[in-house]
């Protein structure tokens, strides 16, 4: 076969590619509830968290969407996962370096937040409390003049503590961080 006729054949199966790449992709619909990644460093030790977002979309949130009193996976879709590179105090508990599923157990007036070593599940369905390495309570703050249409989880952070918040519709939770310094 000659140049010219072999470098048309490749440029047209490339386009038929490019053509097909662009067709499957918009097939795709992006997820109601997106994936969303938060971080923070202090120093050596650096804290993601991959969660997906649900929205409020006009539904009463905790205590009907969320019910009070069970594990929820803290999000949407597949159970949110934290992960530390250095060994960090959660409250006045050490949470070890590693990747985690966080899950929390909502009250009107009390969350408990758990870290747990089972990763890769979809919700909470599967939850098992024997795996669970670390639990703490922390306090919910009724935020009146604000609405967060998706659940959100951000890190304020100061020096070397941090707070790791959780927010949606008019509830915000914050579980205190302190670094470890060596």
């Amino acid at each position: 076969m000659e140049k010219p006729t072999l470098l048309i054949l490749l440029v047209g199966m490339i386009s038929c590619l490019a053509t097909a790449h662009l067709q499957a992709q918009e097939t795709v619909k992006p997820r109601p509830s997106p994936t969303a990644i938060v971080t923070m460093k202090y120093e050596d030790t650096y804290i993601k968290v991959t969660y997906c977002q649900p929205h409020k979309r006009g539904r009463e949130v905790f205590g009907e969407l969320v019910p009070y009193g069970k594990v929820w996976r803290t999000g949407a879709n597949e159970t949110t996962e934290i992960t530390v590179t250095e060994d960090i105090l959660v409250q006045e508990d050490t949470l070890k370096a590693g990747t985690y599923s966080l899950f929390t157990i909502p009250r009107k007036e009390r969350w408990v937040v758990i870290f747990n070593e089972e990763l890769g599940q979809w919700g909470s369905y599967n939850y098992r409390k024997k795996s669970d390495v670390l639990r703490i309570e922390v306090p919910t703050e009724l935020v009146k003049d604000v609405i967060w249409e998706p659940f959100t989880i951000s890190f304020a952070q100061t020096n070397d503590k941090a707070d790791l918040q959780m927010m949606w519709d008019q509830t915000m939770v914050s579980v205190p961080i302190r670094f470890i310094e060596e």
